[in-house]
């Protein structure tokens, strides 16, 4: 019924929605109509013979995809929790994806005093990305607004993790771009599409460690990138959230489920090494 759901909201067609699923028009509208009653309000409506999602439909997709990506992860036992703290485990070929959420004392117990001091600047600062205590860390971020579906990139600082790595060419052109239109494609996007909302939704904060492979250039062979991540939920000028995605690229990192064989696997000539 999930998939139903996101997929017709994607196609916003029914027939190319049944063709993608492989199901029948009679399955994806009873799929529809069952959601619609358990959740008490309308998902879609139809204009001209095309599907719209409603206000409230528009509302519910994040959470759906969300709910779709983690329940398949979790059957296959990629995604768990240990002490409520998330945690991701996904191979494929040569990419893979580990990730441990890391409580946030970590950043003043075993956490570099870059990231400490990203910290105290948003605080510093009220979360507000414009005011002058935060000017320090906004070269080394990037900030997503979302629209309507989308997690959408506003801006990537000059000296950030991702316009070291990836060229001054994705630093330039990635504004503008949706988080699967960025490198890494839907695979990450949809990794990171519940924790971005989960910050939205608390205005919080969250440290996590992460490793995985990422081409540096496409076309290019995957490389290993190890990184600590912080994610900061912040407002833009106006009030509206903005949410703050800062990396730093070290292989010091603790990950309970990352096989020692990728372990200290990213050159150490692209950790970062950042006083501010």
């Amino acid at each position: 019924m999930l998939r139903s759901f996101t997929t017709l909201a994607r196609h916003l067609n029914l027939s190319s929605a049944v063709e993608e699923l492989g199901s029948t028009r009679q399955t994806v509208r009873r799929h529809i109509s069952f959601l619609e009653q358990a959740k008490g309000f309308d998902l879609f409506r139809i204009r001209d013979r095309r599907y719209e999602l409603t206000e409230r439909g528009a509302s519910a997709l994040p959470e759906a995809l969300t709910l779709l990506s983690r329940g398949n992860a979790w059957l296959t036992s990629e995604v768990g929790f240990e002490h409520g703290m998330l945690r991701i485990s996904k191979e494929d070929g040569e990419w893979r994806f580990f990730m441990q959420q890391r409580p946030l004392g970590d950043l003043w117990q075993n956490g570099s005093e870059f990231m400490r001091a990203c910290m105290r600047y948003w605080a510093e600062s009220g979360g507000n990305i414009e005011h002058p205590a935060f000017q320090p860390v906004r070269p080394y971020a990037m900030v997503f607004r979302p629209n309507d579906q989308h997690w959408v990139c506003v801006d990537v600082g000059r000296e950030s993790s991702f316009a070291t790595w990836f060229g001054w060419e994705w630093q330039s052109s990635s504004i503008g771009r949706t988080l699967e239109a960025l490198p890494g494609g839907p695979l990450i996007s949809d990794l990171m599409e519940g924790t971005f909302q989960e910050i939205a939704a608390n205005n919080a904060l969250r440290f996590d460690h992460i490793h995985t492979t990422v081409a540096r250039k496409p076309g290019t062979p995957l490389m290993p990138l190890s990184y600590a991540r912080l994610l900061l939920g912040a407002r833009f000028p106006d009030g509206s959230f903005a949410l703050v995605n800062i990396i730093e690229r070290t292989n010091d990192l603790m990950i309970d489920d990352l096989p020692e064989k990728f372990a200290n696997t990213m050159d150490a000539d692209w950790e970062m090494n950042v006083d501010i």
